[in-house]
């Protein structure tokens, strides 16, 4: 799905995969799930290229919904993922979550979540066993020329994706638009985080950073700018808070 300009979505907005276009080259922001390998070949045809177009994948973390056809787009096609080191033993599925990191839960829309998951292969997830480190402020040297900003709090590693050149940020799972586990819409802390407290600190992170677009891990894409969505994010853990 076209969102702008060069940038596009690849799935439904359960659980985003996106590319940037730069010419005739592209970089894939996370890997989704493994069943999205079908829908990134379909993505890229529509707009007239296929795998060997892909330069390089940056992954804003290494949660097994973020790096589905990760470890197959490096074997197959020799593309290099990017990714913190401080993820790596995530993305190698060599750690896993607590339960307490879920958050609120509703029957219906963690139910609809863990089904869609499964249906996309989120059962059988293969490990990244080879990654590219990438450090806060680093400028990758790959299409769209994409700026890491580490933002701690979802997971050890996680980052948002800075893309000036085309008005983006993708942001990962250090917001989202759309709770997977309760249903609630609009930016918010996304569920499973680890650490909510230095997560809601991470987001001072992003205070100079310019762009319309805020393109989360979960949801829809926000076309309200940074700086609106930190405000709304920033609101909602306070009303959390407040509720406990």
């Amino acid at each position: 799905m076209e969102i702008a300009r060069n940038l596009y979505r690849i799935g439904s907005d359960m659980v985003n995969s996106y590319m940037v276009v730069d010419g005739d080259d592209v970089t894939v922001i996370d890997a989704g799930l493994p069943g999205y390998w079908r829908l990134l070949e379909s993505e890229l045809t529509a707009i007239g290229k296929t795998l060997d177009n892909v330069r390089a994948l940056v992954l804003t973390h290494g949660d097994s919904d973020h790096i589905g056809f990760a470890a197959r787009l490096c074997r197959e096609k020799g593309v290099k993922a990017y990714l913190h080191p401080a993820d790596a033993e995530r993305a190698r599925l060599l750690t896993k979550k607590p339960r307490s990191s879920w958050g609120a839960t509703r029957l219906g829309p963690s139910a609809g979540f863990l089904w869609y998951s499964a249906r996309h292969g989120g059962l059988r997830i293969p490990p990244v066993e080879h990654v590219q480190s990438m450090e806060d402020g680093d400028v990758l040297d790959v299409p769209g020329r994409p700026r890491i900003i580490h933002m701690p709090g979802h997971t050890r590693g996680s980052v948002s994706v800075w893309v000036p050149e085309h008005d983006a940020l993708f942001i990962g799972d250090a917001l989202a638009t759309r709770n997977v586990l309760t249903g609630a819409t609009g930016p918010e802390l996304a569920p499973f985080t680890l650490e909510p407290t230095e997560a809601i600190r991470s987001l001072h992170r992003l205070e100079d950073v310019s762009a319309t677009w805020v393109l989360p891990g979960h949801g829809p894409v926000w076309d309200g700018g940074v700086g609106e969505a930190v405000r709304v994010a920033r609101e909602a853990a306070a009303v959390a808070v407040g509720h406990r």
